[in-house]
């Protein structure tokens, strides 16, 4: 059997073919289009016509390249023809939005309708076709440098240059989609960015205890999220369960599980689309996956607890800073070896985010409320260290009209905070109130907006980048953690098959705990009390208080010190930056935010030092 390289090789010939012949047709027809008619203007290359054909072609030839070739005549037919049929679909909206000849018009709506209908057929077929069996990749793969094609804007396929982890720059639309990863449900949410309204979820899993059972075979901890180079697979770690789920974006059909080392937390595709990677953090390497064959391929020695990795545009270095070491390493993915080790500010790092140009590496430390950057190219070295808040999240580099920003989710402040890249050193040029425990976050193609994942509330928010102001907020699963963003995720259709609704996923509670008096300085924490059937599941998040002190959450029947009756739900203690993430399980959603029917059976939440009485957070009554 041939190798992958060689198929590919036919197929580039074969879209030189294709593509020298579409050229002859658009030359003529942007030759016809310049004619002025009846004294109409002329529409020149530089025409939005223009423009839409360009970017017709660019689609095409990106998609027809990156079809893979299998060795089965009919499904390589059927997998090229596909997006050759798309590009048709394209050009001829573009013709009947500009041209006038009421022949070529006619001819236009009949391509639209017919090459459509060949869609639907071919698009079966694949989906019954047996999955193809492929000659393995190389063991070292070849740097892919980004092509004229892949940098420029409109409706291009390619990543653009900011690679796989940017996505096109294309307008918000209709085809794109949001998505987060729902720790508590073990749900991924789908979200329709054009409407800013959830579609549905994919279960991957049960909830607790249905999901502590022996014979359990779901995912657990739905938590990481990451997606393929030509938009069509999204893989989903799942910490618990040791899993990467890979997703077909727009059947939202699971495709495959891979099951890898303990506790994996992000994972994400090579810039090639031919490999994943992901982050093994119970352990002390990336897991490097072929996503056609569904099985680990190699693992890459890193510091122990790699956190999160992504890559630079070109493909030719990873970076994966740990949630265990302060250490960031830096890995040549030609010959799988750390060439760089860079120190971290302190140690837990559980994400990071490249720029388009890949001059910059950002990555967050949640213990320590830092962000640092790095430059992504030799000399690797450590540029600034912000100190942005305690439980910094995640961080996104986002790109537009305005100039060149990241936004970081700050939990502790319930804020989303906004820096000018460029210069010496990044600038804060906005604060965002969101929801509580704002987590994952991703922004547009285009970089008009960002989405982020309220952790505690289990909500969505939309941001409009340009004027940094929240612009929706959308109910999702429970507790999300990773969020991305993908650009035409779903290339004709609603993209809903596969999805169902929240069900006992969207019935959750959300509390504030405050410090006596009020004082926000003296502790503040946000609670989301998410039902789990016939349990619930608590998460506080608190901060404000003593770094190094053990404290304990109660459950107690008043308000007031003594507190009547108080049962202990957990005790914790303070991170290096006064925070921390509590959980506890029970039966706990009715008693703490009861309707009025149940008000005699209230219970309060209430914080103390561990072995005291005197409260040092209460809970906030409405």
């Amino acid at each position: 059997m041939r190798d992958i390289g060689a198929r590919r090789g036919g197929a580039a010939r074969r879209l030189g073919v294709l593509g020298a012949a579409t050229l002859c047709v658009l030359a003529a027809a942007c030759a016809g289009q310049g004619r002025p008619h009846h004294g109409a203007v002329s529409e020149g290359p530089g025409s939005a016509f223009g423009a839409a054909m360009s970017q017709s072609m660019r689609r095409m030839h990106l998609d027809m390249a990156a079809a893979p070739m299998t060795g089965d005549p009919d499904r390589d037919f059927a997998a090229m023809m596909i997006p050759h049929h798309l590009g048709a679909v394209d050009m001829a909206k573009a013709v009947l939005a500009h041209g006038r000849d009421p022949v070529l018009r006619r001819l236009a709506q009949e391509i639209i309708v017919t090459q459509q209908q060949e869609i639907d057929v071919m698009r079966r077929r694949l989906e019954t076709a047996p999955t193809p069996t492929l000659t393995p990749a190389p063991a070292t793969p070849a740097p892919v440098t980004a092509t004229p094609s892949q940098t420029g804007t409109g409706r291009a396929r390619g990543p653009g240059p900011g690679g796989a982890a940017t996505g096109p720059t294309v307008a918000v639309s209709g085809r794109d989609r949001v998505y987060t990863a729902d720790q508590t449900s073990n749900t991924v949410s789908v979200i329709d960015p054009s409407v800013n309204r959830l579609l549905g979820v994919i279960r991957l899993g049960d909830p607790v205890p249905a999901s502590l059972n022996p014979l359990y075979k779901g995912q657990l901890l739905v938590h990481g999220m990451g997606f393929s180079r030509d938009l069509r697979t999204l893989a989903v770690v799942s910490i618990a369960s040791n899993s990467v789920t890979l997703i077909d974006t727009a059947t939202n059909r699971v495709k495959g599980v891979v099951y890898i080392g303990r506790s994996p937390h992000e994972a994400f595709f090579t810039p090639d689309g031919r490999q994943v990677w992901a982050t093994v953090r119970g352990q002390d390497y990336v897991s490097v996956i072929d996503p056609v064959r569904m099985r680990e391929i190699r693992r890459v020695p890193t510091a122990n607890g790699p956190g999160m990795v992504l890559f630079h545009p070109d493909g030719r270095y990873a970076y994966v800073p740990s949630s265990f070491t302060p250490e960031v390493d830096v890995i040549d993915t030609r010959t799988y070896r750390v060439v760089a080790r860079l120190p971290q500010a302190s140690p837990f790092s559980p994400n990071l985010s490249v720029s388009r140009d890949g001059q910059e590496v950002w990555f967050t430390l949640k213990d320590s409320g830092r962000t640092q950057v790095m430059s992504g190219t030799p000399p690797f070295r450590i540029l600034t260290t912000l100190d942005t808040g305690p439980i910094t999240n995640h961080v996104t580099l986002v790109d537009n009209v305005n100039g060149a920003f990241a936004y970081v989710t700050v939990g502790e402040e319930n804020v989303v905070k906004v820096y000018r890249r460029g210069g010496a050193t990044p600038r804060l040029v906005a604060t965002i109130p969101t929801g509580d425990l704002p987590h994952g976050v991703w922004g547009s193609g285009d970089g008009t907006r960002v989405y982020v994942g309220l952790e505690n509330q289990d909500a969505v928010m939309a941001i409009d980048a340009l004027a940094n102001r929240v612009i929706a907020t959308i109910p999702i699963g429970q507790q999300p953690q990773a969020l991305v963003y993908v650009p035409e995720a779903v290339p004709s259709g609603p993209g809903t098959s596969g999805l169902v609704p929240l069900g006992v996923a969207g019935r959750n509670g959300h509390i504030v705990l405050i410090a006596p008096g009020g004082d926000r300085r003296r502790g503040h924490a946000t609670v989301s009390v998410n039902s789990l059937g016939p349990l619930d599941l608590l998460e506080m998040t608190v901060s404000g208080l003593k770094p190094g002190e053990t404290y304990t959450l109660w459950l107690a029947n008043t308000r007031n010190a003594p507190h009547g009756d108080r049962k202990a739900l957990a005790d914790f203690t303070a991170n290096i930056a006064g925070a921390q993430i509590v959980q506890a399980i029970g039966l706990l959603r009715e008693p703490l935010t009861p309707a009025n029917a149940d008000r005699d059976r209230r219970r309060f939440l209430v914080v103390t030092r561990r072995g005291a009485t005197e409260p040092v957070l209460l809970q906030k009554t409405p």
